[in-house]
């Protein structure tokens, strides 16, 4: 492979422009095909072989034109203090809402006139305004949203309290000046590590371009491929990180070659060759990780993966060629001044000095940098390092022992907002279980309808059961559960399993609540399911990588204690509460039901790119030679700026949706950016340097029988390196004399 990406960096070198050419024509086919695209709306939801499911399948066929998943709102008024809403003047207000709301928009398909449903609590100063439409939350133009927002504003004058729930105001969050602190963030990064605005500029112009045309292209097939608006958000969130991720370590790498001497169009290829190798096989986990999401069998999420994926694959593709076609355009100014002379020093060596081991020349003739330092005080007290690293992990890790999962509902929403303030509303006039009521549907005449109904009303935990509503051919029934607690509750979740325990199979319970709990049971069993073979399938391919046993094991096992370190503290924040006030969380609950699994996908790509761009120059030295100790002061030598720079860029990224004012962003966003930190500074910075220090040669061994088997990909470009050596050349001892008393083989 090292050869091939050789040849093929070269090449893109060499006919630069009419590589840049083709990269810029693909974003421009993109960009039309997306600007000429039909605006994208929701993507159908849908959780196949649930109950909540089947309930909502079955009211499509027995309630035609009922649009059960249509979206709701609910527009919540309060009487002053003193006046109820029955008083004259404020039901005056109530319907004349009512009549601007039918007459608002097409997209309505009922409003509720409060007084003739009886929709006043019972001290008479809480009324609300059911209001149902014809489409999904995504679906409502913006005209239909605006005028449900300005609903009740004359109602305000007349000095109601008004205040407006429901999905129908759902919206995707849009970037913000969080994220765009994370990218600004990322260019001072790349411009402290390379101390070189060309090549600090490299990196997140292809990843801009590689996003552009992935997020174009989604935008295009929206409608087509039934993707919705959401799939390109996570497009972008990975296309960026790694699209940034794979030009970093291409342009570190050219850097490297250039100063040894080479060449430009040489550097170019000896970098695609190997760094590249690298590249390819990175990029390779993240799809892994992303494709691996259709075991959760949940359509909308299989398609975002397969999306998403899509995206990196452009991301790796744009490191191979278009990054070497831009290093030819970028000349001496890829590097600083400073760099410039070195590089101009190196040119002169002489083609015996050239000849020898480059892990060794490397050591001997460049300064001990950061890196270097770290390594070989790991390497001198390993044991005492990955004790700490494991420890430190593991204790951070605790609470999530006690993870709950459920989707977030108004109620943690910041009181700021008119949902959070129309939800305690309700919660107070109501009581709490009104703000998500359970749907009962019955498969059967009025006679099963009336039996489940006495069941339910005898179950704890229920507030209040409405009188069953048949279809017109009187074989299905709907009635209406009002749980006694919130919905995000645990007592309401074991009430939707009391319900279906309690009746026959021919009653089924939905709603949006029920929906929440079975999408969160259904994520929970896939948990494992997607872990056995996302981490499986990786494990395959970095022993074919690293051509090692232990190095892919302590790689998946440093994966795992990193990721369950996340979930603990995201755990701590937002379901228990610690430090809360730090990171804006008003209210406390379950954990989304996604997180985890999301987590576990986006992470993994994350925590491999960097295993396999560190280690890969690991193992790169020690086939040339290096002993094991010698090894992994190179690989930190060379790897650990670049590294330590592309975790940062990405926890800066990523905690700019911290500051958002949705719980879920938020959470998303700081349970990768914390997720980020622990895997690249502690698992691996810390563990696997100490891990690999204290195997010694035991870390590189493969099974002969295996090696057989396995084939030879020559990531760390063994081929090339073999191709530049005089044949009359005899082994060269790699390691220093200051290696030598460090570790002894």
């Amino acid at each position: 492979m090292a050869t091939f990406l050789y040849k093929l960096g070269r090449a893109a070198f060499r006919r630069g422009r009419l590589v840049a050419l083709i990269w810029v024509a693909l974003l421009a086919l993109a960009g039309v095909g997306a600007a000429t695209a039909s605006t994208a709306t929701s993507s159908s939801f849908s959780i196949p072989g649930t109950e909540a499911q089947r309930a909502f399948d079955l009211l499509e066929q027995r309630f035609p034109g009922g649009n059960a998943q249509g979206a709701t709102a609910r527009v919540v008024f309060q009487a002053p203090a003193g006046q109820t809403m029955k008083d004259p003047a404020n039901k005056a207000e109530v319907e004349k809402t009512v009549a601007d709301l039918k007459a608002g928009s097409d997209q309505i398909a009922q409003v509720t006139d409060p007084y003739a449903a009886q929709a006043i609590s019972r001290d008479g100063r809480v009324a609300y305004v059911s209001v149902s439409y014809k489409v999904s939350g995504m679906e409502l133009s913006d005209a239909t949203r605006d005028a449900l927002k300005e609903s009740g504003a004359q109602a305000r004058d007349h000095g109601l309290t008004v205040e407006i729930g429901g999905d129908a105001l759902q919206s995707i969050p849009e970037t913000g000046a969080g994220e765009v602190v994370g990218v600004v963030i990322a260019g001072i990064v790349l411009v402290i590590t390379f101390g070189s605005l060309v090549a600090a500029g490299l990196p997140l112009l292809t990843a801009i371009i590689g996003v552009g045309i992935g997020v174009s292209t989604i935008t295009a097939l929206a409608n087509v491929l039934d993707l919705g608006s959401t799939t390109s958000t996570l497009a972008m969130m990975i296309g960026l990180a790694v699209g940034i991720d794979y030009a970093l370590f291409i342009v570190s790498r050219y850097r490297a070659e250039l100063a040894e001497g080479r060449a430009k169009e040489e550097a170019a290829g000896r970098a695609v060759g190997t760094a590249g190798s690298a590249v390819v096989f990175a990029g390779l986990t993240v799809v892994i990780a992303l494709v691996g999401l259709a075991v959760v069998n949940i359509p909308m999420l299989t398609k975002m993966g397969f999306a998403a994926a899509g995206t990196v694959v452009i991301a790796v593709l744009i490191a191979l060629t278009l990054i070497p076609a831009l290093l030819g355009f970028a000349g001496d100014k890829i590097v600083g001044r400073k760099q410039r002379k070195a590089a101009a020093a190196a040119a002169e060596k002489t083609a015996a000095e050239k000849a020898a081991p480059r892990q060794a020349g490397a050591e001997k003739n460049g300064k001990a940098n950061a890196g270097t330092r770290w390594a070989r005080f790991v390497i001198r007290r390993p044991l005492i390092v990955m004790l700490v690293g494991v420890l430190g992990l593991g204790a951070i890790a605790v609470p999530a022992a006690s993870l709950e999962m459920g989707l977030p509902d108004d109620g943690v929403k910041p009181t700021s907002t008119s949902e959070r303030r129309a939800y305690d509303l309700l919660s107070e006039g109501f009581g709490p279980g009104f703000n998500g009521p359970l749907l009962v549907v019955v498969d059967g005449s009025k006679g099963a309808a009336d039996q489940a109904v006495s069941a339910i009303k005898h179950l704890d935990g229920v507030a209040a059961v409405t009188p069953p509503t048949p279809n017109k051919a009187g074989d299905t029934a709907m009635i209406t559960v009002i749980p006694k607690d919130r919905p995000s509750s645990a007592a309401t979740e074991q009430l939707v399993h009391d319900i279906r325990g309690a009746t026959g199979d021919n009653v089924l319970v939905t709603g949006q609540t029920a929906m929440n709990i079975d999408f969160s049971q259904k994520m929970n069993d896939a948990l494992l399911p997607y872990l056995a073979l996302v981490v499986g399938l990786a494990f395959l391919l970095l022993m074919v990588v690293f051509r090692s046993v232990l190095v892919p094991l302590k790689a998946a096992l440093g994966f795992l204690l990193s990721v369950v370190a996340a979930l603990g503290a995201v755990v701590a924040v937002f379901q228990w509460g610690w430090l809360g006030s730090v990171f804006g969380v008003e209210q406390t609950g379950p954990i989304m039901s996604m997180m985890p699994i999301f987590m576990v996908g986006v992470v993994f790509g994350l925590a491999m790119d960097y295993e396999v761009f560190l280690v890969t120059r690991m193992r790169e030295a020690y086939v040339h030679g290096a002993r094991p100790g010698q090894a992994i002061v190179t690989g930190f030598q060379h790897g650990a700026r670049v590294v330590t720079a592309a975790a940062v860029i990405m926890i800066a990224v990523f905690s700019g949706f911290i500051g958002s004012s949705e719980q879920m962003v938020k959470m998303i966003g700081f349970g990768l950016a914390v997720a980020v930190l622990f895997d690249a500074f502690v698992v691996r910075m810390a563990i696997v340097p100490a891990v690999l220090a204290l195997l010694g040669h035991k870390a590189w061994w493969l099974p002969k029988w295996l090696g057989r088997v396995l084939p030879n990909v020559d990531v760390e470009g063994e081929g090339l390196a073999a191709a530049d050596a005089p044949a009359a050349a005899g082994p060269a001892d790699p390691a220093g004399p200051a290696e030598k008393e460090l570790v002894k083989a």
